[in-house]
């Protein structure tokens, strides 16, 4: 078995852990079917960065906006559970603005989570990124991010999602708080800040996109 076959495994196993069938309404079979088509996938990858900032790739669950909130509450860092305030937004208000593929679950490829970007607007981190080929992450794809790699909220940066937005300048993003909770919240699009980067993927894998 190759690593990055050894990687999915690894992820998925930790999607059964948080009971995400059950999030689902489905049972462990038709989830695992859900995620057969990735397998396939895994073997194509090629070049894609593995250190503290960046993975070969990450699998996302497709979900609506309103129900984001309880998956950010299956990330956990350290022990403590993650959260969403976005008030006076919910997770319901910020849609994606890149094409996601029209399926149950898909693979981001070679995922940064932005540290070169840090302290850099988040308005022009977008062009940064967009300039280098690569695509902001959308809300469900910054929170797939941490539930498979909370750690990289200490070891690399917080992080933007550029990809989702609400018609106005609030870009969503995740960071630990001071006590250490994984949280899902939004900063302005014109602020710089150091410790918050705007993270991207070179691609997304599965199903057609739309």
């Amino acid at each position: 078995m190759d690593h990055l076959t050894a990687e999915l495994d690894r992820q998925v196993a930790r999607l059964l852990q948080l009971d995400y069938p059950g999030f689902l309404g489905a049972d462990r079979d038709g989830f695992l079917a859900l995620l057969k088509p990735l397998r396939e996938l895994v073997p194509g990858l090629v070049g894609s960065d593995d250190d503290a900032g960046s993975r070969p790739f990450v699998v996302v669950i497709s979900v609506a906006p309103e129900r984001i909130e309880d998956l950010m509450a299956r990330v956990s860092l350290g022990g403590k559970a993650g959260f969403v305030k976005l008030f006076p937004k919910t997770t319901a208000d910020f849609r994606p603005i890149v094409a996601v593929p029209a399926a149950a679950a898909y693979l981001l490829t070679a995922v940064d989570t932005g540290s070169e970007t840090l302290n850099v607007t988040p308005r022009e981190a977008f062009q940064r990124i967009a300039a280098e080929g690569r695509s902001p992450l959308t809300i469900a794809e910054g929170v797939a991010v941490v539930t498979q790699f909370p750690d990289v909220l200490r070891t690399a940066n917080s992080f933007s999602l550029l990809g989702s937005r609400c018609q106005d300048k609030r870009v969503p993003a995740i960071w630990a708080t001071s006590r250490g909770q994984p949280r899902l919240g939004w900063c302005w699009e014109g602020n710089p800040h150091s410790w918050l980067g705007s993270a991207s993927c070179r691609d997304r894998l599965g199903g057609r996109q739309s």
